[in-house]
């Protein structure tokens, strides 16, 4: 674990709140949500990174309390194993190393707005014992070297990023003419996406914080929705923006194809529910699977997509999956 020093600057106030993330090889887009961290309206006390590869020096450039936790494990000799990528996992990891019973919890692809922490930590005061979730918007491109230094410095305006972003419209989305005073509750807990949330620690710890069983892409949010509802923990909807930085994805995401299978197998034998149904049932439609939403037994692959249809399914431009 390293402690990245402080930069001192009296001129925001800091409030009792741990931000988690977790990335490996991104962190362009790390060092964004990073630059918007620290022009906040307020800053988290805290940033906990568990990351190998981000550069301290550069961290060191942030006034932020950056704590970098390694995705390494010790082995029985003492030695460090390196273990792959698992943003379940690694999330666990950051709720351990929090000091504040206050976290929340953002993909690496996120900007915040600047209002974003001091209002949805205000809500979860209000609303201790619940599940609460953000407002994404999506960016239609990547941000330029020029953007980034703007956002770093505190001059790149939001009305720049509402105009450069647009919403899912799959998803629930608010009216924002009143940005900041909106939170509804909602029945709808597959709704729920880990890319920007806010919970108490006491809740994560009865949640029993992500089930690792997940492996690679899919499912392990939806998971850990379905968790919060069967302890009756409510959930909230909240307009509080995040800008999701565009990256290329695939449509259906056919190079996840074995994770997305074993984890809807895995999500099935302990919900008795199919999730990502929607993908399912792209995948089936190429004969990549046998699968129908009423059937009871795992999913089996039929075929591996060839390099031609992941090729195809490659949308480098799409602002969201």
């Amino acid at each position: 674990m390293i402690t990245i020093p402080q930069v001192a600057s009296p001129a925001h106030n800091t409030i009792p709140v741990s931000v988690i993330t977790t990335c490996y090889g991104r962190n362009r887009h790390l060092y964004n949500l990073l630059g918007s961290l620290a022009q906040g309206s307020v800053r988290p006390s805290e940033v906990i990174i568990v990351n190998d590869d981000a550069e301290p020096q550069r961290l060191a450039e942030y006034d932020l309390n950056i704590i970098k936790i390694a995705t390494t494990t010790a082995t029985e000799n003492g030695l460090a194993s390196n273990v792959s990528f698992d943003i379940g996992r690694n999330r666990n990891l950051g709720a351990t190393r929090a000091t504040h019973k206050a976290m929340i919890f953002l993909d690496v692809d996120c900007i915040v707005a600047p209002t974003f922490i001091e209002q949805l930590h205000s809500k979860l005061q209000a609303h201790p014992d619940a599940l609460l979730m953000g407002q994404p918007r999506y960016l239609t491109r990547p941000l330029t070297d020029d953007e980034g230094n703007q956002l770093q410095q505190g001059r790149l305006a939001v009305d720049f990023l509402d105009e450069l972003s647009v919403f899912n419209p799959y998803r629930d989305n608010f009216d924002l003419q009143h940005q900041g005073q909106s939170i509804k509750q909602t029945q709808d807990y597959g709704a729920f996406w880990s890319l920007c949330f806010a919970i108490m620690r006491s809740q994560f710890e009865r949640v029993g914080g992500f089930d690792t069983d997940y492996v690679g892409y899919g499912a392990e949010d939806t998971d850990f929705a379905f968790m919060a509802r069967a302890l009756n923990i409510d959930f909230y909807l909240t307009d509080d923006v995040i800008y999701h930085q565009q990256h290329s994805v695939y449509r259906p995401p056919l190079n996840h194809l074995d994770s997305i299978v074993i984890n809807a197998n895995r999500f099935y034998e302990k919900w008795q529910h199919w999730p990502m149904a929607g993908w399912l049932v792209e995948f089936a439609q190429r004969q990549l699977i046998d699968w129908q939403e009423a059937q009871t037994v795992p999913i089996a692959i039929n075929r591996q997509p060839s390099k031609a249809e992941i090729n195809a399914a490659h949308c480098p431009d799409a602002p969201y999956v």
